[in-house]
């Protein structure tokens, strides 16, 4: 054991009547673990906030969308059979989209309609994860059967309806044929066969699910045509890559978007919202850090004389600096374990026991908590740097100790 080492060891175990230093150095531990937990946990849960509103817009919504702007897609067996075979991609399936009145029950709102392929659409979206009652299945009528088009309603846009399934509603679109009295709308009669319930107000309030056939017969494309072709990828944080891939195979008359550059603006306020949140939460452990420098400076202050002895017996500036440089950092890594050991088990706890309840505003339930590795591995990292920084000043006052100056009247 090196005799800096020693030392250090000895000056945070202060003598009987000198008990205020040690509390102060408790008090400095505490202020580290107290910091290095609090932004453990607020990382966690702005992570966790993150991943569970990413999962909910990708369960709605595909990885890859795949258009050809400005036209319909005349026959997209072709161009889904080559994207498909790109490495990467998991799950190709064709999509219409449109706008349209829908009315019944007690009222009439507008919705957004979505036409979907039941055979491939849970291939590349979590609809079925959504499906509160009914089947995908049912939106096809029965082939001989002459029950009207299936459609699956979001579960606010039911209530706003007053509709359940096996009820009936219509599709109005002012997009219908040009007569000599005007343009007629063109007007839909489906039966509702089920309703989904995403958790998010802004699909459940106004998406509305149609068969392939129903949507393509609704807004009069051509027999085969629709508006675009959905991906999901095996890896979302490779999406933009896959994107570039796919423009680049199926050439300039086709456009990909990946998640990422779609909701841009959400996932941009949310990572800043999660920076602004660290550097508040590393201020606390900068705070803490300031009591490592009052810490050591009384140190400083009390074993001048001890200091003096020491440097006339040989002992150098550096090996004074060492010293308390030591004594810091025993400081900052005791408070940095235990801050680190006190915020992974509140993560734990508010992971596995549901303490806190969000209310409905929110697109989740509970507070959700996602602790990385990383994270922690950096935090961990901050606060010892910090705390050694907050170490050289007094460490260079004390070394700068003159012994002539100081045991001029011992």
């Amino acid at each position: 054991m090196s005799f800096e080492w020693f030392i250090s060891r000895r000056y945070l175990k202060a003598k009987r009547h000198k008990g205020f230093i040690s509390l102060i150095s408790l008090i400095s531990v505490a202020g580290v673990t107290v910091g290095v937990a609090a932004l453990i946990v607020v990382l966690a849960v702005m992570t966790g906030f993150t991943a569970e509103f990413r999962d909910k817009i990708l369960g709605i919504n595909s990885h890859i969308v795949v258009q050809q702007p400005g036209l319909e897609m005349l026959d997209y067996r072709d161009p889904a059979a080559r994207i498909a075979a790109l490495s990467g991609v998991t799950g190709v399936t064709p999509y219409i989209y449109g706008q349209a009145m829908i009315t019944g029950g007690v009222g009439g709102t507008g919705a957004i309609i979505r036409g979907i392929d039941p055979a491939t659409v849970n291939e590349v979206l979590r609809l079925n994860d959504y499906l509160e009652s009914g089947d995908w299945g049912d939106l096809r009528p029965p082939p001989e059967s002459r029950r009207a088009p299936g459609i699956i309603l979001g579960k606010d846009l039911a209530q706003h309806l007053g509709v359940i399934p096996g009820d009936r509603v219509k599709l109005l679109s002012a997009s219908g044929p040009l007569t000599p009295m005007g343009v007629l709308p063109r007007i839909k009669t489906t039966l509702v066969v089920g309703i989904f319930a995403s958790g998010m107000y802004e699909y459940d309030s106004s998406l509305a699910y149609l068969d392939l056939d129903t949507a393509r017969d609704f807004m009069d494309l051509s027999p085969r045509a629709v508006h675009g072709l959905e991906v999901r990828v095996a890896d979302i944080n490779r999406a933009d890559r896959i994107a570039l891939a796919i423009n680049q195979e199926l050439g300039p008359g086709y456009s990909a978007r990946d998640w990422m550059s779609m909701n841009r603006n959400i996932f941009s306020a949310l990572a800043l919202e999660k920076a602004a949140l660290s550097v508040i939460m590393t201020l606390v452990v900068m705070v803490a850090a300031f009591n490592i420098v009052s810490t050591l400076i009384m140190v400083v202050m009390e074993k001048t004389r001890d200091i003096a002895i020491l440097k006339a017996m040989g002992a150098t500036n550096a090996s004074i600096m060492r010293i308390f440089i030591y004594e810091g950092l025993v400081i900052g890594a005791l408070g940095t374990g235990l801050g680190v050991t006190v915020g992974l088990t509140l993560c734990e706890i508010l992971s596995r026991y549901r303490f806190i309840d969000l209310p409905e505003v929110y697109p989740i339930a509970t507070l959700p908590v996602q602790v990385l590795p990383l994270d922690v591995a950096l935090i961990s990292a901050a606060a010892v740097l910090i705390t050694f920084l907050a170490t050289i000043y007094p460490s260079w006052r004390a070394a700068r100790v003159d012994p002539a100056v100081a045991l001029r009247y011992e």
